[in-house]
């Protein structure tokens, strides 16, 4: 039997998609990126579109819900020792601002990323359903050492919409290796955040659509997959 699909309006072209064959991805929606206090804020980065963004991603999730979609949180972090960062013969070591704001400010050491601190917690207004799917990461990409394309492939799931931050780190990195891998990356631009000047945003989905996917928006996505009924009404 044929699945079946919709169109969901993006640059450079619209995308023929399969619902049952597509997940939406969060990335690193954590306290860490979005909430003051948290490592970004901590390090003198602006947060302050962050919120904008977690009103976004909320209707983005309840949409993918309603539909059926899959729903793949992620948590970006390493253990309380940091082992999991690398050490100095890490590249990760030496560009992780996180780990370069605890060697300067020792005070913070063992409070930034570190799984089971409140910094590595998703944020209250994210937290996962108990049908959602929650994986660790220790480096930007989601698809780096983690289970991530074992569980999409299970799934038979082809299709990738990511929200969340940043931009143009975790975000880029995980489509990027996505697209190597066969998946079709989109990017919802207005339910993503970057901390740092508009043109790093625009600079990530202009690379995005011109390179590695598509490039999509919260209510084009909620046009097209909110028509949808659950695979198994």
């Amino acid at each position: 039997m044929t699945a079946q699909t919709i169109v969901l309006p993006a640059r450079p072209e619209p995308l023929t998609l399969a619902p049952a064959q597509t997940a939406v991805v969060v990335i690193d929606m954590q306290n860490a990126y979005a909430s003051p206090g948290g490592y970004l804020d901590l390090a003198g980065f602006d947060i302050s579109g962050a919120a904008a963004v977690i009103g976004q991603i909320k209707g983005v999730l309840e949409t993918a819900r309603a539909a059926g979609v899959p729903v793949i949180f992620f948590q970006n972090g390493w253990d309380p020792a940091y082992v999991e960062a690398g050490g100095p013969g890490s590249p990760n070591y030496h560009k992780s601002n996180a780990l370069k704001t605890m060697r300067a400010r020792p005070e913070l050491e063992g409070k930034l990323l570190a799984r089971g601190g409140w910094d590595y917690e998703l944020v209250d207004e994210l937290k996962p359903e108990p049908t959602d799917i929650v994986l660790h990461k220790t480096r930007y990409s989601g698809f780096f050492n983690s289970q991530l394309d074992s569980v999409l492939r299970s799934r038979c799931i082809r299709n990738l919409v990511f929200v969340g931050i940043a931009t143009n780190v975790c975000v880029e990195s995980t489509l990027r290796d996505g697209f190597f891998l066969e998946y079709f990356g989109v990017v919802l631009a207005d339910a993503t955040h970057q901390a740092g000047p508009d043109f790093v945003q625009q600079a990530s989905l202009y690379n995005i659509e011109t390179f590695f996917g598509w490039v999509s928006s919260v209510a084009d996505f909620k046009g097209a997959f909110g028509q949808i009924a659950p695979a198994a009404s």
